[in-house]
C-alpha cells in the first residue's frame, strides 16, 4: 500500500488521469474559459517552459522549447477518462522506478492526452497519454516496457484554458471552442498547413493538458493544445 509521498503522488496522478473523482464537487468556475492563468501546480512542481507569442480572443499562442515525454502506446477507447485510467498504472509505475534504470522520477505537470477522435459517436478513438520528463532526466530518459519516449523539437501551440475537472463531455466542446476562436487567423492557416504537410500536430486532432492535484477545488487549470509548425 502506498504511504507518505507515494500516496500523495498516487492520489495526484489518479485524479489527473481519471478526470477527478465522482466524490469531488467541481469548482464554481467549472467550464469557464480563461486566458493566461498560471497553473498553480507549476509553483510547486516542474512544468515545461514556453514563450508567450500572442494573446487572442479565447486563445493564446505559445512557443515551447525542446521537451521530452514518456508516453503510452495508443489506447483505443470511446472515453478519454477511461483511457487515461488504463494509462495511469503504467505511467505511475514508471516514475516509481519500474523502468530499465530502476530510477524514481520526480512528479511534473501537465499530464497530456493526445486525442485522435473516431469517425462516429460510438466508435473507439485513440489516446496517447504522457508525462513530461524532468529536465534532469531528459538527456537520458529511462526506457520502459510498453512505453516510449517522445522528443519534441521546438514547436508552437495554440492553447485554450478551461477550469473544473476534465470530463468526456467537456473536452470536445472546449476543442471546438478553440477551433472556432482561431478561425480566420494566420494561426489557423499555420495549423492546417502543418497537418496537411504531416508535421507537428498531424498525428492527433488535439491534446488535453491537466495540471492540478485533486485537493485543489478552486483555481483549476486545464488546457486544449493544438501544436503546429510555423515557417519564419
Amino acid at each position: 500500500m502506498a504511504t507518505g509521498l507515494s500516496f500523495f503522488k498516487l492520489s495526484f496522478l489518479l485524479s489527473l488521469l481519471s478526470g477527478g473523482s465522482d466524490l469531488l464537487a467541481p469548482d464554481a468556475e467549472s467550464g469557464v474559459a480563461q486566458i493566461g492563468k498560471f497553473p498553480p501546480s507549476c509553483n510547486r512542481i516542474e512544468c515545461p517552459s514556453y514563450e508567450l507569442v500572442h494573446s487572442g480572443n479565447g486563445y493564446e499562442i505559445r512557443r515551447y522549447n525542446t521537451t521530452v515525454w514518456v508516453s503510452t502506446e495508443p489506447i483505443p477507447d470511446i472515453s478519454l477518462v477511461d483511457a487515461t485510467r488504463t494509462a495511469f498504472f503504467q505511467l505511475f509505475a514508471y516514475i516509481q522506478g519500474k523502468n530499465e534504470y530502476h530510477q524514481k522520477i520526480e512528479m511534473t505537470a501537465p499530464v497530456i492526452s493526445q486525442v485522435s477522435p473516431s469517425d462516429g459517436p460510438f466508435c473507439e478513438s485513440s489516446f496517447t497519454v504522457s508525462f513530461y520528463v524532468p529536465k534532469q532526466n531528459q538527456p537520458d530518459p529511462a526506457p520502459a516496457e510498453n512505453l516510449h519516449i517522445q522528443k519534441w523539437n521546438p514547436r508552437y501551440v495554440a492553447v485554450r484554458q478551461f477550469s473544473g475537472f476534465v470530463s468526456d463531455d467537456s473536452i470536445g466542446e472546449e476543442a471546438a471552442a478553440l477551433d472556432s476562436s482561431l478561425k480566420g487567423t494566420a494561426w489557423a492557416n499555420a495549423i492546417e498547413k502543418s497537418k496537411e504537410d504531416g508535421g507537428v500536430g498531424s498525428d492527433s486532432a488535439y491534446t488535453v493538458a491537466q495540471y492540478n492535484s485533486p485537493f485543489e477545488f478552486t483555481g483549476r487549470v486545464n488546457e486544449i493544445w493544438l501544436p503546429f509548425e510555423l515557417d519564419v
